[in-house]
């Protein structure tokens, strides 16, 4: 077949922890590749033979990683797709078989089909992001300390004071905007954010920092995501002596922003709110408890992520 002639041509990648399965359409063209240095250097060449239209690949946060940045060296157009509407698109036709060539392949179609926008990729992206929530943090504790002056300071004052709180104001309103805008315009940040968000008591901010600033979540042990936090108990022992454990270390930008959201959650999310009753009922200090739920917030995070699965307080 002159593939000159053919003008529609969509490629589908299904990536895997060691191997890229690649299906060509209308070609009929089905091979694998090792997801390594390798193994993409040798998919670029054979892809940009065909001059694809798009070559679609689904969103998992890590694993397609390496071969976006090599499609978007060697300009060809590439989708990062959410991996909700590709389930969707199979489920629309009818396709419940799953093998890597049937993945490839239903990927591919979904291609051809829905031709989804080209994405482009913004290296960027998650280290704007993290900056933005520290500088909305700065903007919310300078608020905070203007909010205590005018509650001290004579009323006279008081209109030296105003006009900054309501700069502070504007200011968070649009890093909050930005934030949104930046994950709205990323399928994988999308997918995250559902998913996060769906737990009671995590919002916009705590899932863009999430985002941002542990990307490993979803692809770690319970036990790693809890000691990035920041919030896995330490042993404190030494000889004869017997110290009481504590958390050390960890990531404090994501860790300050989880423990303000355990504020909220405990409040609306019956799964935290017993278990800090449960711990405060035992004897435990009011921070050692708040900790407690935090790192049984980021283990659950954790798991729903890695599952792609939203929050269901029956298996929480």
């Amino acid at each position: 077949m002159d593939t000159s002639t053919i003008q529609n041509i969509n490629i589908g990648v299904d990536t895997g922890k060691s191997q890229l399965d690649i299906y060509i359409r209308p070609l009929d063209i089905f091979f694998s590749l090792s997801n390594d240095d390798k193994g993409i250097k040798q998919a670029i060449k054979t892809i940009n033979q065909y001059s694809p239209q798009r070559v679609v690949i689904e969103a998992t946060g890590r694993l397609e990683m390496p071969f976006i940045p090599a499609c978007a060296d060697a300009n060809i157009p590439y989708v990062i797709a959410n991996p909700v509407h590709v389930k969707r698109f199979a489920g629309a036709i009818g396709q419940r078989a799953k093998t890597d060539k049937l993945d490839a392949k239903l990927i591919a179609h979904y291609a051809e089909a829905i031709q989804p926008a080209l994405t482009k990729l913004k290296h960027d992206s998650m280290r704007l992001m993290a900056d933005l929530v520290v500088r909305r943090n700065q903007l919310l504790s300078m608020q905070t300390m203007e909010k205590k002056r005018l509650q001290i300071m004579p009323k006279q004052l008081a209109m030296t004071i105003k006009p900054i709180l309501t700069a502070f104001k504007k200011q968070i309103e649009k890093i909050e905007c930005k934030l949104i805008k930046l994950i709205e315009g990323c399928p994988e940040y999308q997918v995250k954010n559902e998913i996060l968000q769906s737990m009671p008591g995590i919002g916009k901010i705590a899932a863009a920092s999430i985002i941002s600033n542990l990307p490993e979540l979803g692809y770690i042990t319970n036990k790693q995501a809890a000691a990035l936090v920041g919030v896995a108990p330490i042993n404190r022992e030494s000889g004869r002596y017997k110290g009481h454990r504590k958390i050390q270390g960890g990531r404090a930008q994501v860790k300050t922003v989880l423990y303000m959201a355990m504020m909220s959650a405990m409040q609306c999310n019956p799964v935290f709110k017993s278990t800090y009753q449960r711990l405060q009922a035992e004897g435990k200090p009011k921070k050692v408890a708040i900790i407690a739920c935090v790192r049984k917030m980021v283990i659950i995070l954790n798991s729903m992520l890695r599952d792609g699965v939203l929050w269901d307080a029956k298996t929480a």
